[in-house]
């Protein structure tokens, strides 16, 4: 049977990682990451262009975030995923957490929003459009924490605890939507987190880190669960063909310990990133106001002094 359009799944041999990374190319994803590569050179060769910068490091972080998409679903590691859990949790871990974190340190909105031409006065071009859905009520709802950290935890329990999982593993589109659904919820829980890229929602340092560490309990809860259960859980995985040569329920306790290692590692991440972000910030703040003082001879610590002084006085 052919779960995935790519190979015979039924046929495969033992899992090992030199046969996971074989090319097996997925035609929607990788024409998908390819429009994206593309977009996203055009809009920095159009700042260069212009005498505008980029850092490097964001086109960097962009392009292996895009290529982590693609070595998950163009290679045969997208094959195992349809008949090992293990293999499966790995391309669920790194496309709804990983993939996520290095496309959102790209910023491929901010790029987006410098690069697009302005549209003439009384019309709308497609950054006009951009900044329009930036500040949509949708967005407002889809990037509010009471609406991302819900649908993230929901991702994990509400897919593999019901019958919706196996439903979409049984049809091409079905399991196409189901890594595309996990790449959206990853997008828009660390977005606002990530505060790269402008959006609807600017929380405070303090209270992203509290955004990160809500969700994240619950991905441990959820590796805990399948590791110690007793039985396979998931249908979809029960009987794995006999040429792999693995057993279902240590092979569910294999993806439950990678679902427990992925709530660590991308928060460790993503909170070292915010900690980087919260001092170029205070930096950049302790910079406008040495100039501020620069310009004003520093007014204000003048009216410092004459008010220690004048208190010096009264006491005496």
């Amino acid at each position: 049977m052919d779960h995935s359009g790519h190979g015979m799944t039924m046929d495969l041999p033992p899992f090992t990682l030199g046969r996971g990374l074989e090319w097996s190319t997925d035609p929607f994803f990788l024409v998908a990451c390819l429009a994206g590569l593309a977009l996203y050179g055009w809009g920095v060769v159009r700042l260069m262009r212009r005498g505008d910068k980029w850092p490097v490091g964001r086109s960097v972080a962009f392009v292996i975030g895009v290529l982590s998409i693609v070595l998950m679903m163009c290679t045969r590691l997208n094959d195992y995923g349809m008949v090992m859990f293990s293999v499966h949790m790995v391309q669920h871990m790194v496309i709804s957490m990983v993939s996520p974190i290095l496309i959102l340190l790209g910023a491929p909105i901010t790029l987006a929003l410098r690069a697009l031409p302005t549209a003439g006065r009384g019309r709308k071009g497609p950054r006009e459009l951009l900044l329009m859905f930036l500040h949509s009520r949708y967005m407002r709802i889809i990037t509010h924490p009471a609406f991302t950290i819900p649908l993230f935890i929901a991702s994990l329990y509400g897919l593999y605890f019901t019958p919706l999982f196996d439903t979409l593993m049984g049809s091409k589109a079905g399991h196409i939507g189901m890594m595309v659904h996990f790449l959206a919820v990853g997008l828009v829980f660390f977005w606002p987190i990530m505060g790269v890229d402008p959006g609807p929602h600017r929380p405070g340092y303090l209270m992203r880190m509290l955004e990160l560490f809500a969700g994240m309990p619950f991905h441990a809860f959820f590796g805990i669960a399948l590791m110690m259960a007793s039985e396979p859980m998931v249908e979809t995985f029960k009987n794995p063909p006999a040429s792999l040569g693995i057993e279902a329920l240590s092979d569910q306790n294999a993806a439950g310990g990678i679902a427990w290692a992925f709530s660590e590692i991308p928060s460790v991440l993503v909170l070292v990133a915010l900690l980087f972000q919260w001092y170029a910030s205070d930096q950049r703040q302790a910079r406008r106001e040495d100039r501020a003082a620069d310009r004003d001879g520093d007014k204000e610590l003048e009216a410092y002094n004459a008010y220690l002084s004048s208190l010096h006085a009264r006491g005496n």
